[in-house]
């Protein structure tokens, strides 16, 4: 009002306002209008603007609206209709106000001007709009068909949600003969409808009644709602189940699976509910009938659990029993006849068997008797035994299915040793059964056959110069019989030969037949050796046979080449050989002249440049060894030149020897002294050469290493898994490690090769070579050897006898014991008659074990100690033993104790069937023994206690069925009669059927009371015709059931309960409690709310069964301060009452205070001065008394005030004037409290902004700035940086910079900096110079955006900085424009310290960064020369060597102290010499000063090698050392004997399935675990014993890769050797060589172009590969090696020298044989050359 009171010129208008203001006060009084329900939106409710004072225009403009406190608006203005108050939709008085009778709505007027409110209260006037509504559609009642006439059963009541005359006034029941309706007023005011029975019920008349309830309001026009109601009759249980037939019958087959259904019960009750629901059971049932049939207890089918078996039962009778839910029961009898089918297979027993015979056994030989029986009968038990036809053997038959199965021929083992007789039964069933039985008989082996071997005769191949001991052949026999009689020994028959003795030249091993070599053979001394190998079995009498063998020698290569000139010095280098630099290609440099002390193809000589420095400038004459220039000399060809030379022969292994040759080149002394000031060191090509062999040896042994260590990995994890699959297959080899095995002929066998000692023998103590001679390398042997396949074997028993089992063991004895197998089978052979007739005796059950049965040896006609002398035994099939033989007495007793019932079950004669048999005469005796029957069982009911339950209003008279007793006795001692002890309302009537079954049935004799008694305790006797009676109880306990006849009545008719508002949900209220006289389902109540008007089902839970009574939401006293709440309890048939619940609710402070902003400005400007209106704030509490008095003030120290108007509401305006720049904004918190204990608060917060104006300048952080950069700075850089802030907020904060116009030197400031005017950053617009401008002032200034706009300024200084960018020039030496300077010359002689040269530098720059230093930077040879620091001086730092390399280059830089440091280099070459005669005489044997890091890559070199080959040897040692020590614990073990028992499995090999120990001995060769398969490796000569692979003899080539010894395995053409080709021969003309022509024409018979000699040698080559391979013939024609398609037909092997002869192979002493040769099946010849020399050429 102060603001309208500032405008001017408006006097009239403030005097209008305050005339409406006092008038508005004056109708402060509220304003109250009534309206009728449910009128459309927009509905006239008053005049407001009228009632107000107010024209209709105002209302809008003084801002008048409505103002509610959280409510929907239900009402608004309507400023268009005179101002009018109307409704803003759609008002429901019962969502409103419920049932209240007057419904009233306040709200308030606000007049935003003025901030005045005016209270307005409208009356909802109630319509007859609802109808009244009952709970549910529809009701259902239970009632039982005995309910009494006049029992009342409580409605439902109808709810209608109007007030006054609108609300329900009256009930109606539809007409019904059966119920009528009594209405009672309650003392409260409402209806209680109640339905009457009116006559009894009859459940089998009408089981359901169907009535409507209607009920009435008054209003106009009426209105009604229904109820539907159902009462259901319950039943009562009076009728007992029956069954649809008194006696089911069934027949099933035997075979039917389990769990076939056989059968269905079925009985009925009609009778409804748990009175109907019928349970079958069995009913004096047998216990295995029990456990072999299933009866489904709810569908009465009944099922087989176990398979029916004819056999066992034929008929299987049962009761069955069903009973209803009350417990009235009756029975039926099954009777299921089991059907036989054929499902036994016939039984076959061997009762006797042999299982060895000798193969020369006669015919008709006993071998087994056999019985056969089967279980079912008719044909279906009738079988026939049989065997194979193509068997030896035949069945002959006795009686009662008993056979005896004998040889009809002589056997042989050789034909067949094992036979496996199949005996056969079948039946004559459909389908027909058969069973097999498996007769195992040996025939045992006789010593018929005598050895024989593979070959009619052997020959074979070896070279001379063999290793003493090695294997050189084998041969094999193989014996047909078995075990001792085909264990093969083999010896060699005794000769001469030159006079010694045979046995000193070959040895043979007596169980393997491998043959030895015992001394080095001489091809010189004779050719051949003729033996005959002798082979004998072990049989008794011993067997023998003889084949002869044919060993022949081979010729070998073992001379190699000798270098005549030039002659080899002992240093390896001869003299400098001069070559001019003027040569041309072709100049004769020098000659190599050799010779070879072989002959023929081992004589010829070729020569070969082997190594050279300079690849490409010499070649070597491939025959004369004429070494000539390949081209012109160059001057960049080096001054000296070294060449090796090979030389080598063409035997097998071919040997060699080489040369080295130093070339000068150089045209004169002069020439050489021009290039020395130039001279660079070339780098020696030794030396290069050294280092690439150094790297290549340390690859090659490191992978040799790794190759290593990865293969003994690879054989240990193979032996491991070998091992596993060994243990696996149970074999003789299971625990065998598979590294110590190799395949021969496909089987594992274990090698390994040491040195010094061979033991090849199983038998140690029958054969056992040794051979002293040290260090013999492996050989292997040719095929005739390999023919023998167990030439490593030890003797067959070693396995054989593992796998003989106890019949094989049995055999032998009997064969041993001819005359017991004769007099065994003479008594099998006699044939007895079956005894006439059977042996009947007779004996009472349960007596004890050895009770006398009968003298069975008397009516055997026997004595009692032939029982035992004769074999007589009882026989019986399957069942246990209840009978044995006494031999003391010859009577037959009990085994045991017999109980008859167990063994026949209820059957009235119990007999059990067994044979005897004489097994000496194999007659059977047929016997039977009855078991009689005694009183040892008493009657059972088998349950101990019965419960029956009678409804109190069955009727007497009525009959109940009980459980039968069982009784397993037969006769007399079976069950007899039953008996009931005395009671007043129960008496026994006992049924009797047809078959004599007696069925007991309890008769109800008075009407039962369950009030008076509930529970009747009977007990039932059953006793048998015994001696003594023996007699059961049962116990039968008759439960009375309850009948419904008794309403469920509440402890109290009303409950009171005052609880507080603020309880929690789920608070338990209180417990109503209701009672019912009756039991069970009849007395379980439960209850319910009845439905109420408003949201009591929303805000109370009921428990239906517990009674208790919660709260489900919380209970708010505004909303409503009294509930009541109507109960009704019911029990299970439908029997009900009700009752009432008050709930008074009590008020706490539980609703703090509620503050509604009703008006409020977001912002204010800072220069408004004290009691501008802020905000209008409401502030509201719903609770009432002290709990609803609420004061509200302003937190913490604001500058603001709060001024209360009218009905709790509050102006919020300032106490004085703001400063934005203090405070930009005001978070104004308000708080009110009420009055309550504890006092409630609640919080609100405005946010308050104030609005900035233009009053503070920008404003630097510093009063003046300086800053430094250096010179040569880039153009654009940024150089600093200026900061100024405003106070002031948005445009007024935003700030400019700019730079106030200056000179620099003339020139504009702006051309030198330039200033961003956002950010204030300064940048450089040019690159400043130091020695041009050192220091530049500025001045800033920064204006803001306001208006109008505020400044400052500030000064700047900004200095210069100068920088190292001169690097140092050196003046001496001059630098020329290639880049090095002249030669230094420095005496030989000169001291340390001696002055060369000295370097002289200058920087331009000045201070530190011209401070100059000095320092060497390289020399070719370190620590030799010495630089000073700070002078340049290039002195010697110590004396001179005369290992120092004539050429010295030294680079020296010199370098300032700038930063960065920039520098400088020079390089000098300093000559060592004293004058120019020493530099010539140095020339010739001028070697280049190595490379020092070259030298130390050697040195890194030299150490590597050597310690790769050092752990790689301490490795091999390490493995050796492992390998001796298990070969001498293998020995000391092999000393204590036993059949190898103590062997470790690792010393063993199997060669087809035999076992056998060997170790050999070496130091370089080692066969793999797979031989077949792995390479060969053969290093130089030392041999030693060897193993024969079969795949390595089948191959006519020993020594070729692995490979081949696969692909020729199976070709017969191979399985020979032929002798070498003498007939290649060679004249004086035709030998290469120094022998041969000097001058010999190269272009005659043997190539000269070197393009042909080339293509001759890959040819060659070629040829060599083929023959390696084994699968060519070195050419296209026999004799031509291929060379014809090169030179034509006229080129022969006449004419160039045969290199198919003998083809080395690096790395081997092996050689191949030609092709003819390899046709012929000839072995190639080897040697061991001369040991010494080729030993040496190959370290070398």
């Amino acid at each position: 009002m102060a603001i309208w009171v500032k405008l001017p010129c408006y006097s009239g208008l403030v005097l209008l306002f305050l005339f409406l203001e006092l008038l508005l006060e004056a109708r402060a009084g509220k304003i109250r209008y009534s309206v009728p329900e449910e009128t459309d939106e927009g509905f006239f409710v008053g005049n407001i603007a009228k009632d107000l004072g107010l024209q209709p225009q105002e209302l809008s403009e003084r801002g008048v609206r409505v103002v509610s406190r959280g409510r929907t608006q239900l009402f608004a203005l309507n400023p268009r209709s005179s101002g009018s108050l109307v409704t803003a939709g759609r008002i429901d008085r019962e969502e409103l106000c419920a049932q209240s009778e007057h419904c009233l709505v306040s709200f308030n007027i606000l007049v935003g001007d003025k901030m005045k409110l005016f209270p307005v209260e409208v009356q909802i006037i109630d319509i007859n709009d609802n109808t009244p509504q009952f709970q549910l559609e529809e009701v259902e009642f239970k009632m039982n068909e005995i309910t009494t006439p006049g029992t009342r059963i409580p409605l439902p009541i109808g709810q209608d949600l109007d007030v006054g005359v609108n609300s329900l006034q009256s009930y109606q029941l539809s007409s019904n003969p059966h119920f009528s309706l009594d209405v009672q007023q309650g003392a409260d005011g409402p209806q209680q409808p109640e339905m009457v029975l009116q006559s009894p019920l009859d459940r089998e008349e009408e089981a359901v009644h169907h009535l409507l309830l209607t009920a009435y309001d008054g209003g106009n026009p009426v209105h009604s709602g229904t109820l539907r109601i159902r009462v259901q009759v319950v039943d009562a249980n009076d009728n007992p189940p029956a069954f649809t037939q008194a006696q089911y019958h069934i027949s099933v087959p035997e075979n039917v699976p389990v769990g076939t259904l056989l059968l269905i019960v079925k009985a009925t009750d009609p009778d409804e509910g748990v009175n109907g629901e019928v349970t079958y059971s069995f009913h004096n049932i047998d216990q295995k009938v029990a456990q072999i049939f299933q009866l489904d207890s709810y569908t009465g089918e009944i099922s087989n659990t176990e398979p029916l078996d004819f056999e066992e039962y034929k008929i299987y009778p049962m009761e069955i029993q069903a009973q209803d839910g009350a417990g009235l029961m009756s029975r039926t009898k099954v009777l299921i006849k089991v059907l036989d089918v054929n499902d036994n297979a016939p039984e076959v027993t061997i009762t006797s068997v042999t299982t060895a015979i000798p193969e020369n056994f006669p015919p008709e030989t006993i071998i087994a008797l056999i019985s056969v029986h089967d279980q079912d009968s008719g044909d279906n038990g009738h079988t026939i035994c049989s065997i194979p036809v193509n068997l030896p053997f035949k069945l002959e038959k006795l009686v009662d299915n008993y056979y005896r199965l004998v040889t009809e021929r002589t056997l042989d083992r050789e034909l067949t040793s094992r036979y496996n007789i199949t005996v056969t039964a079948i039946d004559q069933g459909t389908p027909t059964l058969s069973t097999e039985m498996h007769i195992l008989l040996q025939v045992t082996d006789i010593n018929d056959n005598p050895p024989a071997f593979t070959q009619d005769s052997y020959s074979t191949y070896i070279s001379e110069n063999n290793p003493r001991g090695a294997s050189i052949f084998s041969v094999t026999a193989h014996d047909s019989d078995s075990d001792e009689n085909a264990r093969v020994t083999y010896s060699l028959a005794e000769d001469t030969i030159q006079g010694a003795p045979l046995s000193s030249y070959v040895s043979i091993n007596s169980d393997t037949g491998v043959l030895y070599a015992l001394q080095s053979f001489d091809y010189e001394q004779f050719q051949d050796l003729p033996l005959r190998v002798n082979a004998h079995d072990s049989g008794n009498p011993s067997l023998s046979s003889n084949v002869s063998l044919s060993i022949f020698l081979l010729d070998q290569n073992d001379n190699a080449p000798e270098i005549l000139y030039p002659t080899l010095p002992t240093h390896s280098s001869t003299g400098v050989e001069l070559a001019p630099r003027s040569a041309e290609p072709g100049y004769l440099v020098t000659k190599v002249v050799a010779v070879d002390r072989d002959s023929g193809q081992n004589a010829w000589l070729s020569y070969r440049l082997l190594k050279a420095s300079e690849p490409g400038l010499f070649v070597v004459g491939l025959h004369t060894g004429e070494v000539r220039t390949a081209r012109a000399l160059l001057d960049r060809d080096a001054l000296k030149q070294s060449l090796v030379v090979a030389v080598q022969d063409h035997g097998q292994p071919p040997l060699s020897a080489t040369v080295t040759l130093t070339v000068a080149v150089a045209d004169s002394i002069p020439d050489v002294l021009a290039d020395l000031s130039i001279l660079e060191s070339p780098a020696n090509p030794s030396d290069s050469s050294l280092t690439l062999y150094l790297v290549v040896a340390v690859a090659a042994v490191s992978c040799v290493f790794l190759a290593f260590v990865i293969v003994l990995l690879a054989l240990r994890l193979r032996r491991w898994y070998t091992s596993r699959l060994l243990q696996a297959s149970g074999g003789g080899l299971a625990g065998f490690p598979t590294s110590h095995f190799v395949g021969v002929d496909g089987v594992q066998a274990f090698l390994q090769t040491y040195s010094h000692e061979v033991s090849l023998t199983a038998d140690s103590g029958k054969s056992h070579l040794i051979f002293p001679q040290p260090n013999y390398a492996d050989t292997l042997i040719s095929h005739e050897s390999c023919d023998k396949n167990d030439f490593l074997s030890a003797p067959q028993s070693l396995l054989e006898d593992k796998k003989k089992t106890f019949p094989q063991e049995m055999t032998n004895y009997l064969i041993k014991n001819s005359r017991g197998l004769a007099l065994l089978c003479a008594l099998l052979g006699t044939l007895c008659k079956t005894g006439s007739g059977q042996i009947r005796y007779s004996i009472l059950e349960e007596s004890n074990e050895g009770s006398f049965v009968g003298n069975i040896s008397r009516d055997l006609g026997l004595k009692p100690p032939e029982l035992a002398e004769r074999g007589v035994r009882i026989v019986s099939r399957g069942r246990t033993q209840l009978f044995a033989l006494n031999p003391r007495s010859g009577s037959l007793v009990t085994a045991g104790r017999i109980d008859r019932e167990e063994l026949c079950a209820q059957s009235t004669r119990c007999l059990v069937e067994f044979n005897i048999l004489v097994e000496d005469k194999l007659k059977i005796f047929e016997v039977e023994v009855e078991i009689k029957d005694i009183n040892d069982n008493t009657p059972d009911f088998l349950t101990e206690e019965l419960e029956i339950k009678i409804v109190e209003l069955t009727p007497p008279g009525t009959r109940f069925p009980l459980k039968t007793a069982f009784d397993p006795d037969v006769g007399m001692n079976s069950l007899q009669n039953y008996q009931l002890k005395p009671n007043d309302y129960f008496s026994l009537a006992v049924n009797i059927v047809s078959d004599g079954a007696k069925y007991p049935e309890l008769m109800l004799e008075q009407a039962l009371d369950r009030e008076k008694k509930k529970v009747h305790q009977l007990v039932l006797i059953a006793s048998d015709g015994g001696d003594p009676v023996r007699s059961g109880n049962l116990c039968i306990q008759v439960i009375v059931l309850d009948a419904n006849d008794n309403p469920p009545v509440f402890t109290q008719p009303e409950y009171r309960v005052s609880v507080q508002e603020n309880l929690p949900e789920g608070t338990l209220l209180l417990t109503v409690n209701a009672t019912d006289p009756d039991e069970g389902f009849n007395a379980q109540v439960s209850y319910m709310l009845d439905k109420m008007p408003g949201k009591i089902a929303q805000i109370f839970y009921l428990n239906s069964v517990t009674g208790d009574l919660s709260i489900l939401k919380s209970l708010d006293y505004e909303d409503a301060m009294f509930y009541e709440i109507k109960i009704e309890v019911q029990d299970g048939p439908g029997l009900l009452s009700k009752a009432k619940i008050l709930v008074t609710v009590l008020d706490v402070n539980d609703n703090a205070p509620e503050i509604t902003i009703t008006s409020f400005t977001g912002s204010i400007l800072e220069e408004t001065t004290a009691g501008r209106e802020v905000a209008l704030v409401n502030v509201h509490d719903r609770d009432s008394g002290q709990n609803g008095q609420v004061t509200v003030f302003v937190l913490e120290n604001m500058p603001f005030n709060l001024e209360k108007s009218i009905n709790q509401y509050y102006r919020l305006v300032t106490a004085r004037s703001l400063d934005r720049e203090q405070i930009p904004e005001y978070n104004i918190t308000l708080r009110a409290t009420d009055g309550g204990n504890p006092p409630l608060s609640t919080d609100t917060h405005i946010t308050l902004y104030v609005a900035d104006i233009n009053d503070n300048p920008p404003a630097f952080t510093h009063a003046s700035y300086s800053a430094y950069i250096p010179e040569n700075n880039p153009r654009g850089a940024s150089i600093f940086s200026l900061t100024a802030r405003d106070p002031d907020s948005m445009e007024n904060s935003h700030i400019t910079y700019a730079l106030l116009e200056d000179t620099v030197q003339g020139a504009p400031l702006s051309t030198y900096i330039s200033i961003n005017s956002d950010t204030g950053v300064l940048y450089a617009l040019r690159s400043f110079d130091y020695e041009q401008v050192r220091d530049l002032k500025l001045l800033v200034t920064a204006s803001d955006s306001g208006n109008p706009p505020l400044s400052s300024n500030v000064s700047l200084s900004l200095y210069v900085l100068d920088q190292n960018d001169n690097a140092p020039e050196i003046l001496y030496p001059a630098i020329p424009t290639d880049g090095s300077t002249g030669v230094e010359l420095t005496p030989r002689s000169a001291e340390p310290g001696y002055l060369v040269t000295k370097v002289v530098a200058v920087d331009r720059d000045s201070g530190q960064n011209a401070w100059l230093s000095y320092r060497l930077l390289k020399a070719s040879e370190p620590g030799l020369f010495a630089v000073g620091l700070h002078t340049g001086e290039v002195r010697t730092a110590r004396a001179l060597l005369n290992r120092d390399v004539l050429k010295q280059s030294l680079v020296v830089a010199v370098q300032d102290h700038g930063q960065p440091p920039l520098s400088a280099t020079v390089t000098l070459t300093v000559a060592v010499a004293d004058s120019i005669p020493d530099i010539l005489a140095d020339l010739g044997n001028l070697e280049p000063s190595a490379n020092p890091n070259a030298s130390d890559l050697t040195l890194y070199l030299v150490v590597a090698v050597a310690a790769v080959s050092c752990i790689f040897l301490a490795f091999v040692i390490v493995l050796l050392a492992l390998r001796l020590r298990h070969w001498h614990r293998s020995r000391l073990l092999q000393a204590s004997g036993g059949r190898l028992a103590g062997f470790p499995t690792s010393h063993f090999v199997g060669v087809n399935g035999v076992q056998a120990f060997l170790q050999t001995y070496s130091h370089e060769v080692s066969l793999t675990a797979d031989s077949g398969k792995s390479h060969l490796i053969f290093p130089q000569p030392n041999y030693a014993d060897t193993l024969i692979s079969h795949e390595s003899c089948e191959k006519s080539e020993p020594f070729l890769v692995a490979q081949d010894l696969l692909e020729a395995k199976g070709d017969p053409k191979l399985l020979q050797q032929a002798p070498p080709n003498t007939d290649w021969r060679f004249s004086q003309a035709q030998r290469p060589g120094t022998s041969g022509s000097q001058n010999g024409d190269e272009t005659g018979t043997w190539p000269n172009n070197q393009f042909d000699t080339e293509m001759l040698q890959a040819m060659i080559l070629a040829s060599a590969s083929e023959a390696a391979d084994g699968s060519s013939t070195l050419g296209g024609g026999a004799g031509t090696m291929g060379l014809s398609a090169r030179y034509g037909p006229q080129f022969t092997l006449q004419h160039v020298p045969d290199y198919r002869q003998n083809v080395y192979i690096p790395g081997s002493n092996a050689t191949l044989t030609n092709a003819a040769g390899k046709r012929d099946g000839k072995a190639p010849a080897g040697g061991n050359g001369n040991k010494k020399k080729s030993g040496k050429k190959e370290k070398k």
